[in-house]
C-alpha cells in the first residue's frame, strides 16, 4: 500500500518509483535530517600548460562527512553531471570550508543553479588559497579541509567523491555551525 503525506488524496498521491518511497514524500523525510553546510571548492587546471590560470570553483553541499580516522577520509555527495562533479572528475585536489552560522550568503551565494561562472561569486569574498590543493579556503569558517580523491562512487543520480585529507585548519572563528534542515539554513539551537 502506497503511504503518502498527511495531506494528500486521491489523485494528489505522490508517484512510487517502480521500488521504494516517492521522491517527494523522500525528500520531505530527508529535510528533518539536520545537516552542517560546507563549501566544496576546487581550483580549475589551466587548459594548456603555461596558459592562463584556471578558474575557481564552488559548491554549497550538506551531504558531507567524515569516513575514516585512518586513514582521514571524507565524503562529499554531487549530483551526477554537476560542473563540481565533472570538475572533481578531472582535477584530484580540492578542498572543504566547514560553514559559521554567519556565513548564511556564502552558502546560498553557492547553492544558486545554472549560473555560467564561479568568478563573480568569489569577488567580494575572504578567503586564501590552500598550500596542497590550490582551491580557496573560505574565510571565517569554522574549519578548512584540504583533500585529494581516492575514488568515486556512483550512487544513484549523484557522485560520492571520498577524499583523503592531506591538511586541515583551525582558523579562529565566531559562532557555531550553519545548519541546514527543513528546506532552509539555521543556527544551531534555533
Amino acid at each position: 500500500m502506497l503511504k503518502t503525506r498527511p495531506g494528500t488524496g486521491p489523485g494528489t498521491a505522490p508517484t512510487p518509483h517502480a521500488e521504494g518511497v516517492s521522491n517527494e514524500d523522500f525528500r520531505a523525510a530527508m529535510s528533518r535530517l539536520a545537516a552542517g553546510v560546507v563549501l566544496v571548492t576546487a581550483h580549475e587546471p589551466p587548459l594548456t600548460e603555461g596558459g592562463p590560470r584556471g578558474e575557481d570553483a564552488g559548491m554549497t553541499a550538506t551531504a558531507f562527512m567524515s569516513v575514516s580516522l585512518d586513514p582521514p577520509l571524507v565524503v562529499v555527495s554531487l549530483r551526477e553531471g554537476s560542473r563540481m562533479d565533472d570538475l572533481l572528475a578531472e582535477q584530484p585536489l580540492w578542498a572543504v570550508s566547514v560553514l559559521a552560522d554567519g556565513q548564511r550568503q556564502v552558502a546560498g551565494r553557492f547553492a544558486m543553479k545554472g549560473r555560467i561562472s564561479d568568478r563573480l561569486l568569489f569577488a567580494d569574498l575572504p578567503y586564501s588559497r590552500g598550500e596542497i590543493s590550490g582551491a580557496p579556503l573560505i574565510g571565517g569558517a569554522l574549519a578548512t579541509l584540504e583533500c585529494r580523491t581516492e575514488s568515486r562512487v556512483p550512487a544513484g543520480d549523484h557522485t560520492l567523491v571520498i577524499g583523503r585529507v592531506l591538511g586541515a585548519t583551525l582558523p579562529p572563528a565566531e559562532g557555531g555551525p550553519l545548519m541546514y534542515f527543513r528546506g532552509g539554513y539555521r543556527r544551531m539551537g534555533a
